[in-house]
């Protein structure tokens, strides 16, 4: 992606916006297996992927690959219905391109939501884990290259990449749902292979809670350009080296699709008070 790179999300949000009357306050990543967070989105306008200048195809069965506008709880919101990775051969530049776009509708709030593997022994699958700081294992960032000054800083700080207010908001709301919602730091990790016993033994070492494959590189890009973030994370599989078992994407699916009720009930409450 070249150095126009705000020409070109520009010109892609305009197009999303001639198709909606609905000017977006917050933007919503759904993350593998995710996706019914739409279903109680009173929807104005779907848009594929495909039809938006600079958004990569999702190869990942689970992500449906569409833009979802409308409301939720009354707050104007657009949803990206599936997420690109760096492990499907994509630049962080074209991962985190359609963050830039939503930015640009008018979204100043970007909640991320995720699946990972779960680190902390005193975790179960299928809870939800509020995340409060990350570590980035990419190797990269979205941020090299040219910098552009209508986006954000040379430098941007990163001393607090997720909102404390919003996780506030997100902690007071599961306890009002009766949802367990755990608090720890996310580790984010090329893929697409999942993680040898002694790389979880280092992993859990340096401080990290839950381990995926996604969410940092937008959530750098959301803290360039000065979004507040929330970001929630499903265990969808126990990562703990001395006791690990095999696992296959269908079983991660299927402990996604489990507690993503609880996700949605809770996504749904924090963005009814944003």
């Amino acid at each position: 992606m070249s150095h126009d790179l705000y020409a070109r999300a520009r010109a892609t949000s305009e197009t999303v916006a001639a198709r909606t009357g609905v000017q977006p306050r917050v933007g919503i990543v759904l993350g593998t297996g995710l996706g019914a967070l739409t279903d109680v989105i009173d929807v104005d306008a779907t848009i594929e992927y495909s039809e938006l200048e600079g958004f990569s195809e999702p190869t990942v069965e689970t992500h449906s690959g569409r833009l979802v506008l409308g409301t939720l709880d009354g707050t104007p919101v657009v949803a990206m219905q599936g997420r690109f990775h760096r492990y499907e051969g994509y630049s962080l530049q074209e991962v985190t391109f359609p963050i830039r776009v939503l930015k640009l509708l008018g979204a100043e709030s970007l909640i991320v939501s995720n699946v990972s593997g779960g680190m902390n022994p005193l975790w179960s699958v299928g809870e939800l884990v509020l995340l409060d700081d990350h570590i980035n294992m990419l190797g990269d960032s979205p941020l090299i290259g040219p910098n552009d000054d209508r986006f954000g800083p040379r430098f941007p700080d990163m001393s607090e990449p997720y909102d404390r207010e919003l996780q506030t908001l997100a902690m007071d709301a599961a306890l009002e749902l009766g949802i367990r919602l755990n608090r720890g730091v996310y580790v984010a990790v090329p893929g697409p292979q999942l993680e040898t016993r002694a790389e979880y033994r280092m992993l859990r070492h340096m401080g990290a809670d839950v381990v995926g494959m996604s969410t940092v590189p937008e959530v750098i890009v959301a803290r360039h350009m000065d979004m507040r973030v929330l970001g929630v994370s499903i265990i969808t599989d126990a990562c703990l080296p001395d006791a690990l078992e095999p696992v296959d994407v269908s079983r991660i699916i299927a402990a996604a699709g489990a507690a993503e009720p609880h996700l949605t009930r809770l996504i749904e409450r924090v963005i009814g008070q944003i």
